[in-house]
């Protein structure tokens, strides 16, 4: 009979041989267990014949018998099987191996290697079914889908669940500071934050203090510069195309430019607004723990200039996070971080203004003076872009205090109550001054102006969960049940004067500018509150360690609706098989692990404005009233909405595949998923003649579906005892498409933009993706006067676009337009590989995207005498036979404006993300160096990117039923650094 006895031992790393603190060593089958402390030791009760299960995040878990030993020294691997880590979940961890639904895994050292100041640019191509869209200028968040569209009126990206605390970015986080990122991708895992999931749920773990103290510092230091800068017309091609469009256009009339060959290259605007950009960051970070705490205490500063001249951003961050075990039983807690931005802004619009300036106008004339664009017969064009920049005086200051405070109370060794209570304090501040000046007949301004702006948030949330976990022989179960309660207000004030007075110093105030009759100043404001109050429960059962199931449910209840809408409901199942634990699998030799899993899910999504069933009126100039010969201030309806608007609900299904090989060397996943959004809530433009103004119907107008393919796969290899390597990829395929629409048929439209002459060149419709690309269809261009008598446009000119008749009606009119383009990617690919050969190692990113459709409104802001790129210089058509592709320099005229398939480009691309080369100082020398660690590393970002768009960069984001539209896109850059990691 077995009998009990003390086991002690201690847990370290198998490659370092440091010990590794917070490990759970527990007794299999019983509820015993233990954590190691700061030297990795741990002791336990065990019978003699027990066996212990030792489990630890990024570490390989191990079985391991007793038989009769009282001390035992562990050596845990660093997991080389992905299935085998423990990752983090909602409200807990699980082992990757028992999770049901689809969850990847992110560490922070991947993350920190890229030089990226948003977090979530760090995981482009690095999981599958993400897509993450670059904005560019400093301080910028990324947009991120996960699966596709989840979301199309409101917030369209995902929930951000940092340290337990809600947030709609991370704009705010190091990335320095990161521990760990878990995407939750399928309605089974997301659902347990319900209402709050349609976009998918990014977990954030910030560093806590591991082992004896240490301090250690990283920094890096570099510069950015714009890559596949378009090629524009110089001053002589520039003049040539004014003169053919002016033939065209005023056939009787004189050349424009008698000699266009007198301008040379003229000015590259382009250049004249954008740099090569400096960038620093630096981090320090203090932290260790004991048997009893744990602490890290960091510091970060950013300076980034943008390529945009003048746009500057700077960042200071700090991290604060301290845990102690006050008692066997209570262990008392805090994370917090502390944000504080500040930016020089570009002017709104730049890149459009240089792309289309004039080249034949110079920067400066001879004597100091701006050039003017009204000097030069150039039609429309009046702006100088370098005179833009000058007298843009926009500042903006950014504070953020974001944390939580945390207990957690040991009822039992099998039942711990969880509390916490977090939030957000912030403030956004901008100040922006229009000084007196004179630059040209255009840009003048005669009395200045002050606007100054402030937006507020005071969110919090307050969160109680009672956790039982508990072995019973072959079967464990966990249950979680909790309770959350959350507010989120916001508050902004905006307020103008004119004529303040300009000081050196830079102080600026409103009371200083005049209030009277001619210049009143002018004040608004206005907010939003919103409530909730949650309920949620999971249960997650295993038995034999083969057959798992997962099953949760969330109530949230939401100021947001009304009625008995208030509340939704949103419940998951999950099951999976490991079944490479099946006794018939002992003998076989090929998988080390097998597993299928399949899961069922409903997620819920309060990212909408608050009441929008509240009809409003607004009061606006184009509503005056002339009465007795006199203006009245006038009000009107510019929105409809319905009576009642109900919850947004998606309903997801995820059937997975997992496996490794080769002693876990090789591992491969495979997902299909099936991602409905019901009740969908649109904006859809309706006529001016209803009574709105040309305003929207806003309400559940839709549901539509997201479905796909996701395969990832992963090598980790050795070869000697000096090289080692690893090489992960994933390919990810998307599928978007409308089911179902209240207006049946009837498509709704979207996509305005400047160069379809505001006409809608998006449509939603039934059975097709959601803001497809919609217009007509280019068959050539015409080429004399006998083609266009001989066709149904009769009104074009030689040089223009013919169009294909679809109906057949012998006239080309709207009913001829067809789909002509998707935004919506349907392809994702990465590659990450790492390298290490002794002291060095190297890191090399690969990511891509393929099946997508760009619309290139840039080519078609034609209106004045703006520039044209080199390409269309050198393809355009200048007489017959000259062009079949590409029009006439009247583009902007005649028909030509109309959405059609001449603006639609691919925007595949495929880039090299991110290269990173390091050595680490050999440890007998950093000793005698007094550290730790010494590397130095040299990155390289976007250094390498291939695509055939004609624009700045294939990156192209916007609302769902508005994405994809290039109207004047910030430039893509590569970034180049060097760099520093200290261990003292």
């Amino acid at each position: 009979m077995a009998q009990n006895i003390i086991v002690k031992g201690k847990v370290s790393d198998a490659k370092t041989g440091e010990p590794l603190i917070g490990v759970t060593v527990g007794v299999q089958g019983t509820s015993i267990g233990a954590q190691t402390d700061v030297n990795g030791g741990f002791s336990l009760n065990a019978e003699s014949n027990a066996i212990l299960q030792v489990s630890y995040i990024g570490y390989t878990a191990q079985s391991i018998p007793v038989n009769g030993q009282t001390a035992i020294d562990i050596k845990l691997q660093p997991s080389t099987n992905e299935l085998a880590q423990v990752v983090v979940v909602g409200y807990g961890t699980q082992r990757k191996l028992d999770v049901t639904g689809s969850v990847a895994s992110v560490k922070g050292e991947d993350i920190s290697k890229q030089a990226s100041t948003n977090a979530i640019s760090s995981l482009q191509g690095k999981v599958a079914g993400v897509q993450i869209t670059n904005n560019g200028s400093p301080g910028s968040s990324p947009e991120i889908r996960i699966r596709g569209i989840g979301t199309v009126y409101g917030n369209a990206n995902p929930l951000y669940v940092v340290d337990g605390v809600w947030f709609d970015d991370i704009s705010f986080l190091n990335p320095n500071d990161i521990e760990n990122m878990s995407i939750l991708k399928d309605a089974s895992a997301e659902s347990i934050y319900g209402v709050r999931a349609a976009n998918g749920v990014v977990l954030v773990t910030t560093k806590k203090g591991k082992g004896a103290a240490s301090i250690n510092y990283s920094a890096y230091a570099g510069w950015q510069k714009v890559t596949n800068q378009p090629a524009l017309a110089n001053g002589t091609e520039y003049a040539t195309l004014i003169n053919e469009l002016n033939k065209i256009q005023f056939p009787n009339d004189p050349l424009t430019f008698a000699d266009p060959g007198k301008f040379g290259d003229g000015t590259n605007w382009l250049n004249t607004v954008l740099r090569d950009a400096f960038t620093m960051k630096h981090d320090l970070t203090v932290s260790g723990s004991t048997d009893k705490s744990s602490y890290s205490f960091s510091a970060g500063y950013l300076k980034q200039q943008g390529v945009a001249t003048g746009n500057d951003y700077d960042r200071i961050t700090a991290h604060l996070q301290q845990d102690v075990q006050a008692t066997k039983f209570l262990k008392l807690g805090y994370n917090a971080v502390l944000q504080h931005s500040t930016s020089k802004d570009a002017p709104g619009g730049l890149i459009y203004k240089a792309f289309t300036a004039s080249p034949v106008v110079p920067v400066f004339y001879a004597d100091g003076t701006y050039g003017d664009p009204s000097d030069f017969p150039i039609g429309n064009v009046t702006n100088n872009p370098k005179a833009q920049v000058d007298f843009f005086n926009s500042r903006s200051k950014n504070y953020r205090i974001t944390g939580n405070v945390f207990a957690d109370i040991k009822l039992a060794s099998f039942l711990t109550f969880h509390t916490s209570f977090g939030g957000e304090f912030g403030q956004a501040e901008v100040l922006g001054y229009n000084p007196v000046y004179k630059a040209t007949a255009a840009q003048f301004n005669d009395n200045s102006d002050l606007n100054v702006s402030r937006a507020e948030v005071r969110n919090w949330i307050q969160e109680n969960t009672l956790t039982f976990d508990k072995t019973f022989k072959d079967h464990h179960l966990t249950v979680l049940a909790g309770q959350s309660s959350q507010r989120y207000k916001s508050y902004n004030i905006n307020a103008t004067a004119q004529n303040v007075p300009y000081t050196s110093d830079g102080d600026l105030y409103l009371t200083l500018g005049s209030n009277d009759t001619a210049f009143p100043r002018s004040i608004s404001d206005g907010g939003a509150l919103a409530t909730y109050e949650s309920y949620f429960g999971r249960i997650n059962y295993s038995f034999k360690n083969r057959y798992l199931l997962n099953a949760s449910m969330r109530g949230d209840g939401s100021s947001k609706f009304i009625g008995n809408q208030r509340w939704g409901y949103f419940p998951s199942v999950g099951a999976g098989w490991i079944i490479s634990n099946e006794p018939f699998m002992k003998d076989q030799h090929i998988f080390d692990n097998l597993k299928i899993r399949g899961s069922w899910g409903k997620i819920g999504n309060a990212s909408v404005p608050a009441n929008l069933s509240v009809l409003t009126v607004n009061n606006s100039g184009g509503f005056a009233a002339i009465y007795n010969g006199s203006a009245s201030t006038g009000a009107n309806i510019t929105t409809i909405v319905p009576p009642l608007t109900y919850w947004e609900r998606g309903v997801g299904t995820d059937i997975g595949l997992e496996m490794s090989f080769l002693n876990n060397r090789l591992t491969f996943e495979a997902d299909y998923y099936q991602k409905k959004t019901e009740q969908a809530i649109f904006a859809i433009p309706v006529l001016g003649s209803l009574g709105t103004s040309g305003g929207t119907i806003i309400g559940n107008q839709a549901t539509f579906q997201n479905q796909g393919f996701e395969f990832s796969a992963g090598w980790r290899g050795q070869a000697g005892k000096d090289f080692s390597y690893s090489i992960n990829g994933n390919f990810s395929i998307n599928n978007n498409k409308v089911l179902s629409t209240i207006t049946g048929a009837n498509p709704i439209y979207g996509g305005g933009a400047a160069a379809t002459g505001g006409q809608l060149s998006t449509r939603t419709i039934l059975g097709q993706p959601i803001g497809e690309f919609y217009g007509l269809v280019v068959d050539g261009v015409f080429q004399n006067a006998a083609e266009i008598a001989a066709s149904k446009q009769t009104d074009a000119k030689p040089g223009d676009f013919r169009y294909k008749d679809l109906n057949s009606d012998g006239v080309i009119d709207a009913k001829d337009r067809t789909v002509i383009g998707n935004p919506n990617p349907k392809y994702l690919y990465g590659l990450n590989t790492s390298f290490t050969y002794k002291e060095f190692d190297l890191a090399v990113d690969l990511q891509g995207v393929a099946g997508v459709d760009i619309y290139n409104a840039n080519k078609g802001l034609r209106y004045g005498s703006e520039n044209f790129t080199k390409d269309f210089y050198d393809n355009r058509w200048h007489g017959e036979g000259t062009s079949t592709t590409y029009p006439s320099a009247n583009i902007g005229g005649g028909n030509n404006y109309k959405p059609n398939s001449f603006f639609v480009e691919s925007g595949a691309y495929f880039r090299i993300r991110n290269v990173q080369l390091g050595y680490t100082l050999p440890s007998g020398i950093a000793n005698k160096m007094f550290m730790k660690k010494l590397r130095v590393f040299a990155s390289a970002q976007n250094v390498y990117n291939s695509f055939s768009y004609k624009g700045f960069n294939p990156e192209i984001g916007g609302s769902p039923t508005n994405a994809g539209i290039d109207n004047g896109a910030f430039p893509l850059y590569a970034t180049y650094n060097f760099g520093v990691n200290v261990t003292f």
